[in-house]
């Protein structure tokens, strides 16, 4: 039975550098990976990209994306390994661009397919869908694009599988997509070389939950693990996921050999858990996965065997990641040192607030933490000990009035000469005001829009 080997190598834009480049090099001729994923696009990531490109119209990607390229494009060559990232973002054609100057750097010009998948920007479109009756409303709120649509920033449709596998059909070496699920990125390989139907719901479904479990990189190769954590060796050399994959849609989730971390049933539970909704139904582009079915089972060490999985069909719908303007923000802090810590961060509190509203500052929201005490677990009750060494208070105001903000910005530093004693450095640096970008959930009719898949020689 056939059998493929996929491997993610970021799981955010942000992800350790090396990870990708110890997947194509550290694996036996045995362990030797066929596709290398690599996923680097969050909700709030489509809107940094949307903001670079506007002031760079060659922006709007994840560049990093390109030192990985030039580290492991050779070696990919030559074994035949396969390259699919949604390193695209905003800007899918400059990612292209910048790829066949790598290419270019290394003497593979002529040598190397590309596929591009693009058309999830609707940035352009928005308009004319809601002249035509497509509201694209919120999937929370249940109100109308309309009501921000000035304030939008971007607005991109999740793909699935499909235009990734159309794109390997046509001989595509490297893929670079716009927004896409993260699942696509694994199962798209899968529907290739198996030939799966599209419509084989079951081994869709077994595709897009094999996804799922590495998306994020080494947080399933004993990453970020609550179970088991001070007993994972090596994390400092932590392996990250390679997915064995077979034709009757079981795979094994493992690691190269010799690498850190630890692949356990307990770990790649907590990782199926991960943003997870109804379990009974996970919606995907590509189909609705039923992770109550998941089988799993230890089959040797640092592998673990997924089975049973069963879907339904998929909706026709695409999700659609929108993201808006929402005022601004400011966020400062101040540290105090013992004696007394909790009680100064508290009165320099009160100070500020004061001052604040004697220059006749309004804020929307007024949010303070004092990190030491309960800024991860506020609420719980109960009054710190007096003997803290340290606490840092720390301040965040949110409005629409930018120049508020700003003055906000400017009242924070003064308290370390005004205010309680031991102040010993700004907790976060100088308050600078942010803008807000606030994300818009919504739905579109799978026929408003159409993937579009470009393979091209560089």
């Amino acid at each position: 039975m056939k059998t493929i080997r996929i491997a993610n190598g970021q799981g955010f834009w942000g992800d350790s550098l090396e990870a990708p480049i110890q997947l194509v090099e550290r694996g036996t001729p045995d362990s030797r990976i066929d596709y290398l994923t690599l996923d680097y696009l969050a909700e709030i990531t489509m809107s940094i990209l949307q903001k670079q490109k506007s002031r760079d119209p060659n922006a709007g990607y994840a560049r990093d994306f390109l030192y990985i390229v030039g580290r492991v494009l050779p070696k990919c060559i030559d074994h035949g390994i396969k390259i699919i990232a949604n390193a695209g973002g905003v800007n899918p054609q400059a990612c292209v661009a910048g790829v066949a100057e790598i290419v270019k750097k290394l003497g593979l010009s002529g040598k190397v397919r590309v596929g591009v998948v693009a058309g999830d920007d609707i940035m352009g479109s928005l308009d004319d869908l809601i002249a035509r009756g497509i509201e694209l409303k919120n999937m929370e709120t249940g109100e109308a694009l309309s009501t921000i649509r000035d304030r939008v920033q971007s607005a991109n449709v999740y793909f699935g599988a499909a235009p990734i596998a159309r794109a390997l059909g046509e001989g595509a070496q490297i893929i670079i997509t716009g927004r896409c699920t993260d699942t696509g990125l694994a199962l798209a390989p899968m529907m290739h070389e198996f030939k799966w139907a599209h419509d084989d719901w079951d081994k869709i479904a077994a595709g897009t939950i094999a996804g799922h479990i590495i998306e994020c990189g080494a947080q399933c190769t004993g990453g970020n693990c609550q179970v088991e954590w001070p007993n994972i060796p090596d994390l400092w050399d932590i392996g990250y996921p390679v997915i064995e994959a077979s034709e009757d849609a079981t795979f094994i989730v493992t690691k190269h050999p010799g690498t850190g971390g630890r692949i356990t049933v307990a770990g790649i539970t907590e990782q199926l858990m991960y943003e997870m909704g109804d379990p009974k139904a996970y919606i995907t582009p590509d189909c609705i996965a039923d992770f109550t079915t998941v089988r799993l089972a230890q089959d040797g060490e640092n592998r673990v065997r997924v089975s049973g999985i069963k879907g339904q069909p998929a909706t026709d719908l695409y999700k659609v990641s929108i993201s808006y303007s929402s005022g601004f923000k400011a966020v400062g802090g101040l540290i105090y040192s013992w004696p007394d810590a909790y009680n100064k961060a508290k009165a320099a509190d009160a100070i500020l607030r004061r001052r604040l509203e004697a220059l006749g500052l309004k804020y929307d929201e007024t949010l303070t933490q004092f990190v030491g005490v309960n800024a991860t677990h506020e609420g719980l009750g109960g009054e710190p000990s007096p003997e803290l060494a340290e606490v840092m208070m720390r301040v965040g105001v949110r409005s629409g009035d930018k120049a508020a903000v700003e003055r906000f910005t400017k009242e924070l530093a003064p308290l370390a000469l005004n205010g309680p004693p031991t102040v010993t450095g700004f907790g976060s640096g100088r308050p600078k005001v942010e803008e807000i970008v606030a994300y818009w959930p919504a739905l579109i009719p799978k026929t408003a829009v159409t993937p579009k898949v470009e393979v091209i020689t560089v």
